[in-house]
């Protein structure tokens, strides 16, 4: 991933899709990322489409508030019931956040 400030960007948007089609190039301003010119493939593609149309996202919020106010059913009871064999799961170490 590369990262340049807005104003020193030496070439238009078209140029970079074309050159730096396999980077992620994030675009700054005062050292704040704004924007970012990301490789697609068709799923990929299809799938920012999506997760940013306001139907699929009005679908998401009822489908969240649902779940918050009946409940979920925990993963082990699916596996369970589908005879599924358990995954071993990992777990994540969160990162120590700095104090300030």
């Amino acid at each position: 991933m590369r990262t340049v400030d807005i104003s020193e960007a030496a070439g238009s948007l078209p140029e970079y899709g074309r050159k730096k089609r396999s980077e992620t190039w994030v675009l700054t301003r005062r050292g704040r990322p704004v924007a970012a010119v990301v490789p697609l493939d068709d799923e990929d593609y299809l799938s920012m489409r999506l997760a940013n149309t306001p139907a699929f996202i009005e679908i998401i919020e009822r489908s969240r508030a649902r779940a918050r106010a009946e409940g979920t059913i925990p993963i082990e009871e699916i596996e369970r019931e589908f005879g599924i064999k358990p995954v071993k799961r990992r777990k994540v170490a969160r990162k120590a956040r700095k104090a300030g």
